[in-house]
């Protein structure tokens, strides 16, 4: 095969090795970018942070308790993957494990376990545990308040905040005789509460209630 130049020979060899050089690194950056994007969707399908493990109303702290509902997900394996109740002997159902250990853990220390013993039939298991419904986490408010009962502790309150929450005190209450009655390593405790004082600036008693904390209004 010939190639005919006309005119500056030198020129037209110049022109053509430079035609070459911009349809490289044209080629060449396309090919970057198609590299670039496939990461992005590999990335953008692979495995969910480690470090979730909390939901809905809730910190990283929470321990999980009898009635919480709980979102168990195994990614990419559907089949072991949806909700879970905390039953009455604080244990959950999980797909191949059977049963496990629920009540009294963090929602991170559940995801570790299962995750771990999920390694006998998942090559890479790669697990995150939300707390969907916090049902565990409740107090009590008995005595002079307007609306006794049990509520849901889905939020930091102190005890002044749940007498709001309960409705406040009714005209008998005894505003300097409150007791907040909570149990802790299988010991009751009671802390005296004066709210007069309180209102007053008094340095006095108001804690942060804890699940399963009851107050007492008389």
């Amino acid at each position: 095969m010939r190639l005919y130049c006309f005119g500056d020979g030198g020129s037209v060899m110049k022109n053509i090795l430079l035609g070459l050089l911009v349809s490289f690194s044209i080629l060449t950056y396309s090919g970057q970018q198609s590299s670039t994007y496939a990461a992005e969707e590999r990335a953008s399908e692979g495995k969910p942070a480690q470090t979730q493990g909390t939901g809905n109303a809730v910190g990283g702290d929470y321990v999980i308790g009898k009635g919480d509902v709980l979102d168990i997900t195994v990614w990419r394996e559907p089949m072991l993957s949806g909700e879970a109740l905390v039953r009455t002997d604080g244990m959950i159902s999980v797909g191949l494990l059977g049963d496990v250990k629920a009540a009294g853990r963090t929602p991170m220390d559940l995801r570790d376990e299962i995750q771990r013993r999920l390694k006998e039939f998942v090559a890479t298991p790669a697990v995150t545990v939300t707390v969907k419904t916090p049902l565990s986490q409740k107090f009590y408010v008995i005595g002079e308040v307007s609306k006794p009962g049990e509520y849901e502790l889905v939020k930091d309150l102190t005890v002044v905040q749940a007498i709001a929450r309960a409705g406040g005190f009714t005209e008998w209450a005894s505003r300097d005789d409150i007791t907040l009655i909570r149990m802790e390593n299988g010991v009751e405790k009671r802390i005296k509460i004066n709210y007069k004082d309180f209102v007053k600036g008094k340095n006095t008693e108001n804690p942060e209630l804890k699940g399963n904390d009851t107050i007492v209004v008389r």
